[in-house]
């Protein structure tokens, strides 16, 4: 009887983990190249945005709006009330060219989407990309638009395949 109720506990205490703290996801396509490729294997934090808010340049997953089980996992660009305008292939915020080290590993994009026009986010809207930006489904195009908080699943936290690249996903700073 106590292996029955030490085994519930586990299952119970698990299932609590994987639907309020952390959870595996799999990066599928080469969108987030080459910060992330395809097949790595993630730790998404699902904890840290209920006690703050998340910042430029965070690696985020969401759920995306037309299939039920499919995740995109992407950088968090323009912030809540900033106004988003990509011009000549690079991101511009509020006027001003953004100093992104992700998106110029990568060059200029070819498709400015949505974007081309000036882009006002809400107080709860998030305009993320794809590093490899002209290989990439993101908040430039209408099918996925910006992201709003409640959306938002979590934060990549923790490569964890392959183990050669085995660490912290890189978020790095405002620049």
């Amino acid at each position: 009887m106590s292996w029955i109720l030490y085994i519930l506990v586990v299952v119970v205490l698990s299932l609590l983990c994987v639907t309020f703290v952390a959870q595996r996801t799999k990066v599928i396509g080469q969108s987030m190249y080459p910060s992330l490729n395809d097949a790595d294997q993630l730790i998404v934090d699902k904890i840290s945005y209920r006690f703050s808010e998340p910042e430029r340049f965070d690696v985020v997953v969401f759920p995306y709006r037309y299939e039920q089980n499919k995740r995109y996992i992407k950088r968090i660009i323009g912030l809540p009330g900033e106004t988003v305008q990509i011009i000549d292939g690079e991101v511009y915020i509020d006027g001003e060219k953004l100093k992104d080290p992700f998106g110029e590993q990568i060059g200029l994009m070819d498709d400015a989407g949505m974007a081309a026009e000036p882009l006002t986010l809400s107080d709860d809207e998030y305009f993320v990309l794809g590093d490899n930006r002209n290989n990439s489904k993101d908040s430039r195009f209408s099918d996925v638009g910006p992201i709003h908080k409640d959306e938002l699943i979590g934060k990549a936290w923790l490569q964890i395949y392959p183990f050669s690249e085995f660490g912290f996903v890189s978020h790095g700073e405002e620049q």
